[in-house]
């Protein structure tokens, strides 16, 4: 079991992320980087659509320990899918988590995650109608293998 003092943030400079939809295309109002930025007023906003995702890359393997969330009330995802995979093999579910629909910042501790490179968090359902989330905060805490 880890202990959870030495749980970090594991986005960095070096960790690659990708997502599955930008509002209107919008990257400069609406980009990923938003989530990463630490700024309450900026965010990452998806099209459209059921599925939405957010794909991180780390620069070495990790065991994720926490993830943490803020979504904005009435945009946030209903059923998240989290999976993971170490380099270039195919993504396996570690666990499912139910966000609330409202503004907090959420916190959804990972049980016995296997060391991973990359993750995938799959909204497959969204509080909005139209299938829209919106993610001001995003972070990962773990810890980094050697």
């Amino acid at each position: 079991m880890l202990n959870p003092k030495m749980a970090v943030s594991l986005i960095c400079s070096k960790t690659q992320h990708r997502v599955s939809s930008v509002l209107n295309r919008d990257a400069k109002q609406f980009g990923k980087k938003y989530m990463f930025d630490s700024n309450e007023e900026t965010c990452w906003n998806s099209d459209q659509g059921d599925s939405q995702w957010v794909l991180l890359e780390f620069p070495q393997s990790v065991r994720m320990t926490e993830v943490k969330v803020q979504f904005q009330g009435g945009f946030s995802g209903r059923t998240c899918r989290l999976q993971g995979c170490l380099q270039e093999n195919d993504f396996a579910q570690i666990t499912d988590f139910y966000p609330e629909d409202d503004n907090s910042l959420q916190s959804f501790p990972i049980q016995e995650a296997p060391p991973v490179h990359k993750i995938k968090i799959v909204f497959e359902n969204s509080a909005d109608f139209f299938g829209r989330i919106i993610i001001y905060s995003l972070d990962i805490l773990g810890e980094r293998m050697q």
